[in-house]
């Protein structure tokens, strides 16, 4: 919702305002949409395939009206894990369950995703210059995310999980049409542009934006750049 033009979550009291409700119609109730769906994803996909078994779980890049996730660890991503795992996924929309949120200190924040075993977040929280951060959990499932979220699982009623190269999508439906899941389509060349983008990234250590921190706080900027004109010239 708007509160005197100003984004606010549904949690927060208001009193003598102009109040104005956002929609899945408007460009940042889709955003808050897409941010909680990928956080119940996340919870989802850990509780069907044990956190043990999991390496790590990553969102890569937008593709057509979803996200490309790319999951590693102890298990095979095909139709039947995503079928348990959506299941999931809509025993938590049924459920109503309440999206939490908590302000902690940059540090506590560090060593919350180092327990977690999410060493990116945490090498992220390193550079983090401001003093506190906000963690939303699902259940007491924690991650991090930079923006809005929606009070509960019940909102997000609406997505799919499709099995897609080595990864999957999570679909959402767009601005246009809030309620409804269309069909996938498959953009196989911006997929492979950006797949290749990744595998540099990936190569070169730089999957993250804090793998990226290290590098220039070691003075290595330079020495990056000539590699990655390397690999355009030969591409």
């Amino acid at each position: 919702m708007r509160v005197n033009g100003k984004l606010q979550e549904l949690h927060k009291h208001v009193k003598d305002c102009e109040l104005k409700f956002i929609t899945a119609r408007d460009k940042p109730g889709q955003s808050a949409y897409q941010r909680s769906l990928s956080l119940m994803m996340l919870k989802a996909f850990y509780s069907v395939v044990g956190a043990g078994n999991v390496e790590k779980v990553l969102i890569d890049f937008s593709l057509g009206r979803g996200f490309f996730v790319e999951a590693r660890g102890n298990f095979v991503i095909d139709e039947e894990l995503l079928g348990l795992v959506k299941a999931k996924m809509m025993e938590y929309v049924e459920r109503r369950t309440p999206i939490m949120k908590r302000s902690i200190s940059t540090d506590d924040a560090v060593e919350l995703f180092q327990k977690h075993k999410m060493y990116d977040k945490a090498r992220l929280f390193h550079y983090r210059r401001v003093s506190r951060v906000n963690v939303y959990s699902i259940d007491g499932f924690e991650d991090y995310y930079y923006g809005y979220m929606v009070q509960n699982t019940g909102y997000l009623r609406y997505f799919d999980l499709l099995p897609f190269h080595y990864g999957f999508i999570l679909v959402f439906p767009d601005l246009s049409s809030p309620r409804e899941i269309r069909p996938f389509e498959p953009r196989e060349k911006l997929f492979a542009t950006m797949a290749e983008s990744t595998e540099w990234g990936r190569r070169m250590d730089l999957e993250t934006v804090g793998a990226l921190n290290d590098r220039i706080s070691q003075g290595d900027t330079a020495h990056l750049i000539l590699i990655q004109e390397a690999l355009q010239e030969k591409k």
